[in-house]
Formats: C-alpha cells, structure tokens, sequence
C-alpha cells in the first residue's frame, strides 16, 4: 500500500529531478510505529552538514520518539490542534528551533530562518531515501513550547516535523484523507524565476517552453 500511495503522490514534474525529489511529499497519515534509531541518527546528521551562513549552525532540534512517552506528549502539546489529530500518530515528532543571534558577536542573525529550513530539508530528503516521510508544520504554539522545554530567549520555535512510514488513510478524519489525495501542485518557473525585471521570466525559463 505504500509503495502505491507513494508513486501515485510523485511529483509531476516539468523538467527531469531526482527521482527522491519527486517522490517526497507530505502525508497526513502516519503508521503508529517507531522509527529505528539508526535511521533517526542519520536524518539528523544530514541536517548537521547543511550549509550555513559563516558557519553558525544557527538549528537546533527537540525531538522525542513516541517510545519516550512523555516527552513525546509534550512536543505534542506544543502543536495547534487541528495538528494533534493527525500527528499524534507519528513515530517521531520534532520541533525546529533557531538561535536568532549569532555565536561570534551576538548581533541578530538575519539568515537563521533560511539556514534552519536548509537543515530541516536535508533531514527530509534522507528520510525519503530510507523510506521515512516527513510533514513539516507551521502550525505550533511556540510560546507554549518555550515554557515547556525552558527555550532561551535568543532562540525561536519555528516548526514542527512528524516523522515515520505511511499509515493507514483510514485513521484520519474525512477532510484530512481528502488532502492526502489532492493533485500535487506547484506555480510554474515562469512565475517564480525572474531575470530582466521583477515578474519578467528569466530567459532561460522562457526559452525552455
């Protein structure tokens, strides 16, 4: 069933990309079961040797399996509701944070958010090559993470990821397995690449149709 659900979910892609590129997408339905620890460990290597700006390294992750029990309630708690009722089922959940000032003079980093999606898309794609999925959500309560996990005051919550295998469509509630099922969609380079001036297409784009 996942195999399926997965090459029905292949992006239709315009031009060639990886093929883990294309078959990566964001599932609503997680199977209730563990992630192994080795395969965690990589994914979050993959974030450690993301790129960044002079180096800073500005990610951090709280991350608890749903093993940990507790802990793994209180990431949950830290997700808005309408995120609890899916993400409740995955074997792991993460909470991506920043440190918005940088460790060499302790001015604002302006490049934290960018580097830490960097980071979090690296740990994606190394899910998706060992046969993980991942959901990031912007959906949280960050105030309410801060004070559960004693956040410093120069770092930000930023997102949630919910990582383990496909589940079951089954166990979500109607409009989620409806979104689970929606064609994959993206806005065309055209309207994405500029070259001469802003909302002009750049000529390589243009020319490629």
């Amino acid at each position: 069933m996942d195999d399926e659900r997965t090459e029905d979910r292949r992006a239709p892609a315009d031009h060639p990309i990886h093929e883990l590129i294309r078959g990566r997408w964001s599932p609503y339905a997680f199977a209730p079961e563990g992630v192994p620890v080795e395969d965690l460990l990589s994914l979050f290597e993959a974030a450690r040797w993301a790129p960044s700006s002079y180096n800073e390294q500005p990610w951090h992750y709280l991350a608890a399996r749903r093993e940990d029990g507790p802990s793994f309630g209180k990431l949950l708690g830290c997700l808005v509701e309408a995120n609890r009722v899916w993400a409740q089922h995955a074997g792991v959940l993460v909470l991506t944070v920043a440190r918005m000032t940088l460790t060499r003079n302790g001015k604002p980093n302006s490049k934290a958010l960018h580097d830490v999606g960097l980071a979090s898309a690296q740990l994606t794609i190394e899910a998706a090559a060992r046969g993980l999925s991942v959901h990031q959500m912007g959906g949280i309560l960050p105030d309410r993470a801060r004070e559960e996990f004693d956040i410093p005051a120069d770092f930000e919550p930023v997102t949630a990821l919910a990582i383990g295998r496909l589940g079951d469509p089954g166990i979500l509630p109607e409009s989620l397995r409806d979104r689970d099922r929606e064609p994959r969609v993206r806005r065309a380079l055209e309207e994405t690449v500029y070259g001469p001036a802003w909302g002009e297409p750049a000529p390589f784009v243009k020319e490629s149709k």
